[in-house]
């Protein structure tokens, strides 16, 4: 009888494996590529959520219920854990969760915190020792435990809000603990199954989504393995995977309940929250081996639950490999019975997991924060599936409070990469989880980190809930649900005027007077090879007329100025060697070569078309004189008196040499930059900053009164100007720190020459207080009037955007007010370097605001550092991108921007900032030499309207016109050697030809008559002999 009743039951049976062997070869998992192929588009993506995309909040019972034995809850191993097993160090210490963020008492408060947030759906769990205080679900159940969740339940749903419901978050009763031997015993699968069939019963009607149980991993790892975590169990390295293997069974047991017994009706679904880390490869090698180990990493952590609930049905053949003898097995019936128990994947991303796994599931590898790379990993390895991210954040440190600006930066570049993984690698994930609500009980870290969206003083007995700055950043994400891109964001079309300037920016050119090819100055000539062994021998007697040295002499600028042509800029900008003009600091002391050389380098540019811009000093680092000349730094530099006028006197100088030569002069670079070399007093860098002022004034009015007229240049300073952003948008100290930094870069350089005002006071000049980091040098009244005005046109360095927030001045030196970061979700370069090319549209902006429009903006460098050796395509983003918000700037803004100018011309070793490699590397061009010619071609982003007659590109500028025109006459000047001897070759190729035409016709006449005497009668030849004979006689 048995036997007849088992036949069908054992052809299914065989039936079903065979699917399954079949399935488990035709569905391996592909998550490997991952490491081996990069994923696109890795920068910050602007953009939306799909419609319907669900927004959440999660919390927790233990962790934030508190009222521990009220209303006849019992005692959870986590009680127990956190009142009988104090430790120290990195743990509770005597933390509990007696009260914690009393939850219990104030879950209405907790509602309308959700409902601050904009959220969709709150995600929270049931206490199982609430409900049951014994852990014993077939008896009656805490009637106050009931009717609170129900509470709450059926006010989330009268809100419109969605509850998420876990069935369980580690808080397992202490009496199952105690009499069962916890989850180590395999009883607990049916105690469990028991448990969630009444909460499906009881709550299930108003639950659309359960979660069986949360990071069951760290559970079975911490709580059975390490005892880091309740219940605290160690010694046995079996018992992690023996509770694990319980866990994942109760989960099966508990999903096939609901499946059968309750979705019919209830129509919801159920899944299991897993934990994950992620690894990159050891030092970003990406070899087979690495590659292995990156995935056994995932494959112990995230797929040691993963793998048997969404996968195979078993456990990773890695984790197995690793632990034999450790990990039970699954009969072939169970595997089908716990394969598929989800009816969508559950994630949880956070600090918890990867500290947790670090030291003993990374195999080497590196650990790193890319939810996007999980969620595309989770669709690889099975099979696309639907995806809740349930849990995603970081921690604060207790003391940051209601200000937690790092967190913002945490928060949105998680969101960010699910909206990658979203909308670039179309991972099917349809919500995401913010945790938590409210700070709560951390686990073995007590109340030493913060989680929480909304801050609570453990100290007050209220437990008031305040929203902190992450709570209004992610109700601003939840808004417009995700980063919508604004119209500042958008491209525009439109071209530069034709006196733009569009041209590269370089650091002081160093003068090379090797190698040296001098011309036409030897007197005496040789015959080569006359002797047959190759050698040149003079000529006796001979002496041939020479002329000077010129400035094609100088190899070196040939070579720099071919690679100035390549670019095809306009403009030039270069800085002059102020110690290697005057190296005993006096103008009397001239180095005559160095001038020369500087003037050839000049006059060449001119003959070329190329209008040169000349720094007078240029500071460096690299210079052990900060680049001035050795007398003037060792008197004390830029703190001495004497300094303005040495350098009027250089300035003088150099009008007088290269003027005529030079359209536009800078008189010193970035002097924000450079006093901050001076170590003094805050008296000495004042001291610093108005010697700086008055010798750019000096030298500028020196111009102006004895050069302009006849010369026509233009003359400014330089300023370091980059933008910064507050780092906390919703912190107002944050934001008022913007206004001082710009104070402080650029105010206390631009405002003497620029706003008309006395000295001044807090009438005058209410921003010049505005910190106590901001104070204008005095000046007397003379110095005033030489100040004012003493500005061509304001010419800013810009290179990237920062993040500003306040702080208190550490030291009288450094009494700024404020700190710098940057937002880690932007794109970086290797040095650090943050591409944000909207921040020079509001640099520009605020120059604009701050002193109108009284003198054009020239942006005389901007650029960044580029590892590429050929196609650099971050310098080309760059160059694109910041020239359109220049565009946008002049277009949208009414900005009068003169020029943009792109740092530099070429590496000085490695791949840098350069359009060029090193010369040690043969002087390459890199495909950002093609990007910017053609953006120069095009005067910028014309639009393209397909008709050639009104295509700008027919429409060059009259400059282009000239160079165009110029291009015959300069190449004949600069090639008359050449030329001379082409037509000397030339002449004397027509004349051989000529020669050989010739003799070759008259031996063809020679031939013809040969021939037609040869042809004549006889007796004709001896009448024509006869007669010559004659003629002969007669005369």
């Amino acid at each position: 009888m048995t036997h007849v009743h088992s036949s069908p039951w054992v052809l299914s049976l065989c039936l079903s494996l065979l699917l399954l062997a079949i399935w488990d070869r035709a569905e391996c998992g592909s998550g490997k590529s991952l490491w081996q192929r990069p994923l696109n588009h890795n920068d910050f993506l602007t953009g939306t959520f799909p419609e319907g995309f669900l927004w959440g909040v999660g919390t927790s019972a233990f962790q934030t219920e508190g009222s521990w034995d009220r209303d006849g809850k019992g005692m959870s191993i986590w009680d127990h854990f956190t009142h009988n097993l104090y430790r120290t160090g990195n743990s509770i210490g005597m933390a509990t969760a007696d009260t914690a963020s009393d939850s219990y008492a104030l879950w209405e408060q907790d509602v309308e915190s959700v409902r601050y947030l904009g959220a969709k759906f709150y995600a929270f769990s049931l206490s199982w020792p609430r409900l049951f205080s014994d852990g014993n679900s077939t008896g009656p159940p805490n009637p106050a435990a009931v009717e609170h969740y129900q509470q709450l339940i059926r006010m989330l749903k009268a809100l419109g809000l969605e509850p998420v419901v876990t069935l369980f978050h580690w808080d397992l009763p202490q009496r199952l603990q105690e009499h069962l031997g916890g989850w180590k015993n395999p009883e607990m699968v049916q105690v469990f199954s028991d448990y969630a069939t009444f909460c499906f019963a009881t709550f299930g009607q108003d639950v659309r989504y359960w979660i069986t149980m949360h990071n069951p991993l760290l559970l079975a790892l911490l709580g059975y393995g390490t005892g880091a975590h309740a219940p605290g169990v160690t010694g046995d390295p079996a018992d992690p995977f023996i509770v694990a293997h319980n866990l994942i069974r109760a989960h099966a047991e508990s999903w096939h309940i609901y499946d059968k017994r309750f979705r019919p009706h209830q129509h919801g679904q159920v899944s299991i929250t897993l934990g994950s880390h992620w690894v990159e490869p050891f030092k970003g090698q990406a070899t087979a081996a690495n590659v292995e180990l990156c995935q056994k990493s995932m494959e112990a952590v995230i797929g040691w639950f993963a793998e048997p609930i969404h996968g195979s049905g078993d456990y990773p053949s890695s984790l197995q490999v690793s632990h034999q003898g450790l990990i039970p097995e699954f009969t072939p019936e169970e595997k089908l019975w716990v394969r598929g128990t989800a009816d969508f994947f559950s994630l949880a991303f956070g600090p918890d997991t990867p500290r947790a796994v670090h030291s003993i599931s990374s195999f080497g590898q590196s650990g790193t924060l890319n939810l996007r790379k999980v969620l595309v990993w989770v669709q690889q390895e099975y099979r696309d599936p639907h995806v809740l991210v349930a849990e995603s954040s970081w921690f604060s440190d207790a003391s940051v409070g209601v200000e937690d600006t790092v967190a913002i930066f945490y928060m949105k570049r998680f969101i960010n990469q699910v909206l990658q993984a979203v909308v670039v690698d179309h991972v099917k994930v349809f919500g995401y989880t913010a945790w938590s609500l409210v700070d709560g009980f951390e686990w073995n870290n007590g109340y030493s980190i913060r989680r929480g969206l909304f801050y609570i003083d453990f100290n007050q007995p209220q437990r008031t809930r305040v929203p902190k700055t992450t709570a209004q950043f992610y109700r601003k994400v939840v808004k417009d649900n995700g980063f919508p891109t604004n119209e500042t964001g958008q491209d525009i079309t439109g071209q530069f005027p034709c006196d733009f300037h569009l041209g590269v920016a370089d650091f002081t050119l160093q003068v090379h007077l090797q190698p040296f090819s001098p011309q036409f100055t030897d007197p005496v000539l040789y015959r080569w090879n006359y002797t047959g062994d190759g050698t040149l021998r003079p000529v006796i007697g001979v002496r041939l007329r020479t002329r000077g040295s010129q400035c094609s002499d100088f190899l070196a600028i040939q070579r720099h100025i071919q690679l100035v042509e390549m670019t095809g800029t306009s403009h030039y900008r270069f800085g002059l060697d102020w110690p290697q003009l005057f190296p005993n600091g006096d103008i009397s002391s001239a180095d005559r070569e160095a001038v020369r050389y500087y003037r050839c380098m000049l006059t060449e540019l001119q003959r070329k078309g190329i209008q040169a811009v000349v720094t007078l000093y240029q500071p460096s680092l690299r210079s052990p004189t900060m680049g001035m000349p050795s007398p003037q730094h060792d008197s004390g530099g830029w703190m001495n008196t004497s300094m303005v006028e040495a350098f009027a006197d250089y300035a003088t100088f150099c009008y007088q040499e290269f003027g005529s030569l030079v359209q536009v002069w800078i008189t010193i670079n970035e002097p924000n930059r450079l006093i901050e070399t001076y170590n003094g007093s805050a008296q000495d860098r004042e001291r610093v900053v108005r010697n700086l002022l008055l010798a750019h004034a000096r030298a500028w009015n020196i111009y102006d009164t004895h050069f302009r007229q006849l010369q026509g240049a233009k003359v400014s300073f330089t300023v370091h100007a980059d933008w910064v952003e507050p780092a906390n948008p919703f912190v107002k100290s944050h934001r008022n720190a913007v206004q001082s930094f710009m104070l402080l870069e650029l105010g206390r350089f631009l405002d003497p020459f620029l706003k008309d005002m006395d000295h001044p006071n807090k009438k005058t000049c209410p921003d010049c207080f505005h910190s106590n980091s901001f104070h204008l040098p005095y000046f007397s009244e003379d110095e005033r009037a030489e100040l004012k005005g003493a500005l061509d046109f304001i010419a800013l360095n810009h290179f990237t955007t920062r993040l500003v927030l306040s702080k208190a001045p550490l030291t009288e030196t450094h009494n700024h007010g404020y700190s710098l970061m940057y937002d880690p979700t932007w794109t970086f370069s290797k040095k650090g370097q943050a591409l944000a090319p909207w921040g020079l549209r509001r640099v520009l902006g605020w120059v604009k605001d701050r002193y109108g429009d009284s003198r054009s903006i020239v942006i005389t460098a901007t650029g960044i550092d580029d590892q590429a050796s050929h196609d650099d395509q971050l310098r080309q983003t760059y160059i694109r991108s910041y020239l359109q918000e220049a565009l946008k700037a002049r277009e949208l803004d009414g900005i009068d921007v003169g020029g943009f100018y792109v740092w530099k011309l070429q590496d000085h070793h490695g791949s840098d900032f350069g359009f060029f490699t090193s010369s040690h590397h043969r002087s390459r061009p890199k495909a950002s030499v093609t990007v910017y010619r053609e953006l120069i071609a095009q005067r910028g982003f014309p639009a393209t309207t397909g008709d050639p007659v009104t295509s700008p590109l027919t429409m060059p500028c009259e400059l282009n016109e000239r160079r165009m025109a110029c291009w015959l006459c300069n190449g004949l000047t600069e090639n008359r050697p050449l030329l001379f001897f082409g037509i000397c070759v030339t002449i004397s190729m027509l004349m051989l030809a000529g020669v050989i035409i010739t003799s070759v016709v008259m031996k063809s006449r020679k031939k013809k008559r040969r021939g037609v005497i040869q042809a004549m009668p006889q007796h004709l030849r001896r009448q024509q002999r006869f007669a010559m004979q004659r003629v002969a006689h007669r005369i």
